[in-house]
């Protein structure tokens, strides 16, 4: 029997957050993957670089990658430095790679990165998401309901 995993993820250090992603998409699930990393791109991640804003998920030939995650060149580095935008290997069980792919093909979903962090044993590890887009009436009802939640707030603020 598998063990339950947590409902939210242990992290210590957030490097890269692609807040854009709840406007954009209605979340469904997440999920934690590790990434796949050369030493270098470690180095720069510690550093705090890195951008995950144009960057999504796909799956291939039973893998799935991040691509056009963007973690610069480590100032520190020499020849041996890595390629900024390359694809990334994202390491997940096997159950939930098949789940993943059952989701973007039939169902019309996208994997997309919610944030790049490390977790308390020091691994970088990346928050995905698997999300449905949303149109443009679903993101404007989105800005009211937010607006409402600030006015409301604010009005009980001022009465106590």
């Amino acid at each position: 029997m598998a063990r339950p995993k947590p409902a939210t993820f242990d992290k210590q250090k957030t490097v890269a957050d692609n807040r854009r992603v709840r406007y954009d998409y209605h979340v469904e699930e997440t999920f934690e993957a590790g990434l796949a990393l050369q030493g270098t791109e470690v180095k720069a991640l510690r550093a705090g670089e890195a951008s995950i804003k144009e960057s999504y998920a796909e799956v291939r030939d039973g893998q799935v990658w991040l691509v056009n995650a963007n973690i610069p060149e480590y100032s520190h580095g020499n020849r041996l430095n890595h390629e900024p935008r390359r694809p990334r290997k994202l390491l997940l069980h096997e159950r939930e790679i098949e789940k993943l792919f059952g989701a973007v093909e039939r169902k019309g979903m996208t994997l997309v990165p919610l944030s790049i962090y490390f977790n308390s044993t020091g691994r970088a590890k990346v928050e995905l998401a698997l999300a449905k887009g949303k149109q443009a009436h679903d993101k404007r009802q989105s800005i009211k309901e937010r607006d409402w939640k600030r006015d409301k707030a604010r009005l009980m603020r001022e009465r106590g």
